[in-house]
This record gives structure tokens, sequence and C-alpha cells, in this order.
């Protein structure tokens, strides 16, 4: 047997590994092969997966849909012929027989039916969350959006009847409201779980948060998370942005100790992130002063940091490019301007305050939507004074904050989906 993925983002590129990593375990497991759609697919390349066609990284980083201008310019960047060219590629592997692994949205989707061959599809891109919950549609809605909570889902006719063709083995969809409504007609969906919550286990060591702000008294630290995205130079924008809220918060929090965790996507330049916090008066950290446990463990008294860290009256600031999933645990809350981040922390049953940026990705709109999929989890702050205003309201209220934790897992997941899609793939093809 023969399998092509084809997945047309980054993140979508993150999930199909996950998932073709898992096929790999299975005793019978496929040739595999693969075809990004957007970007150079170093995801695959990681894996040892092969591309069978052309990749090129586009202006947009495919967003595309957020922006008519991020389209323009793509098309300019030679998205046509880039698209033809793989249309083609997809066409002469299906000619050899196999299956397909359509990750993403439409064009994924597409390009499986006009193959020929058999396909799955693992839709990440839609949720019927929104425009309603279990409850009934949700307010502030357009026009459009009521009228596709009156038929029905968030899928498009045309998305739907591509997803009830014959040759569509199954439809793995990312929650269990969207999986529900999607079965009114005969399409093969089900909810195995969202990929995006695998690989989220704390290191076993956790960040040594006695090095990176040495306890002065017994209250814990207010620890957050900063989420500026992954794309540049978006994040980089973002991360200004961000700190005029973290200001705020600092000067609203005074009479606590707040930690401060920003987890820094490893391809992004960390001086750049550096240098408008020395701007804004951020001392620099040289040495760790260890506690006495630290000491026994053979960790000289001053010890070299090993994330640059920087300081402002009651505030500690780490900047982290290795250990994104502790800090998402150790956190809070999240400032986040960021996709699949924020939908992570989010499933592990925490708040996040959203900020809406200037995109390509984060936009009002993104920003917007984001808010409604996620429900009471996300808190989209209007003005950078909201932020701090959120999260005393929340730290006061112990039913809102285990109502978020529910949501948030409900809506997202438990970890393992990726190997759950796997079994059920194996099973289909």
């Amino acid at each position: 047997m023969k399998l092509l993925c084809i997945s047309n983002g980054h993140g979508e590129d993150v999930i199909a590994g996950r998932i073709l990593d898992a096929i790999r375990q299975h005793p019978a497991a496929p040739d595999i092969c693969a075809l990004p759609m957007v970007g150079s697919g170093h995801i695959y390349a990681k894996l040892g997966v092969p591309v069978i066609g052309p990749t090129k990284k586009m202006p947009s980083g495919g967003f595309i849909y957020m922006d008519s201008r991020q389209l323009a310019r793509d098309i300019k960047g030679g998205l046509l012929q880039l698209t033809l060219a793989q249309f083609r590629a997809v066409r002469a592997w299906a000619r050899s027989g196999g299956a397909i692994l359509a990750v993403g949205d439409l064009v994924p989707l597409l390009f499986a039916w006009f193959s020929g061959a058999k396909y799955a599809f693992v839709g990440t891109a839609k949720s019927d969350y929104y425009f309603r919950d279990e409850i009934g549609p949700l307010p502030k809605l357009s026009g459009w959006q009521r009228l596709q909570s009156r038929v029905g889902s968030i899928y498009y006719p045309w998305e739907r009847w591509l997803m009830s063709r014959r040759r569509c083995k199954t439809v793995f969809v990312r929650d269990e409201l969207t999986t529900e409504r999607l079965l009114r007609w005969p399409i093969p969906a089900i909810y195995a779980g969202n990929p995006m919550m695998d690989g989220l286990a704390p290191s076993a060591a956790g960040l040594s948060l006695s090095i990176l702000d040495p306890p002065e008294e017994d209250e814990e630290p207010l620890t957050v998370v900063l989420l500026p995205g992954s794309r540049e130079p978006e994040a980089y924008e973002n991360w200004e942005r961000m700190l005029t809220v973290v200001s705020g918060l600092i000067q609203t929090f005074r009479q606590r100790r707040v930690l401060l965790l920003a987890a820094i996507a490893p391809g992004l330049d960390l001086n750049i992130f550096q240098k408008p916090l020395k701007n804004q008066g951020w001392l620099p950290k040289t040495t760790a002063q260890p506690t006495d446990a630290d000491i026994s463990d053979a960790v000289p008294a001053q010890a070299p940091l090993k994330y640059p860290i920087f300081t402002d009256r009651n505030a500690t600031l780490a900047l982290i490019q290795d250990a994104y999933a502790d800090c998402l645990h150790q956190a809070h809350f999240a400032i986040a301007m960021a996709g699949t981040a924020t939908e992570q922390f989010v499933g592990l049953g925490k708040p996040a305050i959203t900020l809406a940026g200037q995109g390509p990705q984060f936009t009002p709109a993104f920003a917007q939507a984001q808010a409604r999929h996620l429900g009471s989890s996300v808190i989209l702050a209007q003005r950078p004074a909201d932020v701090a205003t959120a999260m005393e309201s929340l730290l006061v209220d112990p039913d809102r904050l285990q109502l978020i934790q529910e949501n948030g897992r409900r809506r997202m997941g438990t970890p393992g989906a990726a190997n759950r899609i796997a079994d059920i793939l194996m099973e289909r093809f």
C-alpha cells in the first residue's frame, strides 16, 4: 500500500506529521510520501518523508483567506503555476495506485477528489463552534453566519459533497459538535480527538523557575506565557504590541511577583525580541542565583543563564525557545497573538487573553473568529489595559476558571488523537 499526504499550511503539516509518524508504527505501515502545498515542508524533511512535487514559500504564509492583498501577492509570487504543477504531481502519483490523506481545508480535499484515488480528510480549519455552541447559535453573527447555522454545518455544500463521495473513506472532524452535525448527511465523519493536543507533555525536569526567578517570599508568582506567533515579521510586530500590555500588567500587579515566559518559535531571531525590551528599560540578567537545592546538584554559585532574562520592577521575563510545552503547563494565563499555540493553551484548560494585530494571520477578523471558536476560554481584549483587568477578574472567580477548564478540554480534546486516527485510517484503507 502507498499513502500520499497533502497538507496546506505549517500547522497542517505539523498535524499531518504526527499522524504519519503514528502510521509508521503500524505493523502494515504503507510507503508514505507527502505534498506540502504551502511552504517548504520542513516537517516532512525532519520525519524523512519524501516530497513528490514542487514546493515554494509564499508571501502570505498560507493566510490568503485573511486578506485579499495576500492573495494578490501570492499570485504575483507564482501561486497559480505552483498549484498547477502540484496538481499534475498528484495526478501522476495517483495513477500508480494508493490512497490520499488530505489535511487542512477545501484545497487538499479537492486535490484528493480530482486525483481519482480513494482518500480520507482531516478537517483542521473548520468547526461549528465558530457560529454555535451546545445551546444554540451564538449572538452577533453576520447574516451569512446565521444562514450557515440554520442550514446546519460550518462546511459548505460543495465541501460536504466532496466528503460524501464513495472514494472518501473517512472524515476526521476536530470536535464532537461539528461531527454530530455532519452526520446529518451521508458523510463518514468521525471524532477521534485533535492532534494539536499531542506532543504537549511537560518535560520531566520542567523549567527551573527558581533560577529564572529566585523566590523572595512564599507566594507563587503570577505566571503568564506570551505567545507572539511563529511567523516573521508578524511575530516581531506582535511582540511590540505585547510589551505595551506587559507594562500595564506589571503596574496592576505591582504587589505581586510576575513571571513572564515568552515562548518564542525556534526559527525566530531572539536579538529582535531583546531590542525593544532594552529600549523600554528592562534590565538584562547575566547570571543565575541558584537555591540551595540547585547548588546541591552541582550548579555553580554563579551559573550562566540558559535563557535571555530581563527584569523590570516586580517582573521577570524569560525568552525561551526550547521548552514550549513547559511554558504552557507552568503558566496561569496566556497573552496570545497566535493561532495553534492559543488553541493548545486553551486545550490545557487555561484562559487566554488575545489581542488583534496587523496580520497576515492574527488580524481582527481572525481574532474574533478564534474567540467564537474557543468560547469562554478566550477573552479578546479591545485595549491593552483590558488584559490586566481580565486577569484580575478571573483570579477572584474560581467558578469561572473551572468552567474555562472544562470548556477548553471539551473543545480541543485529549492527547492521543494521532494514534487513534492512524488506527482508523489503516482499517479504512
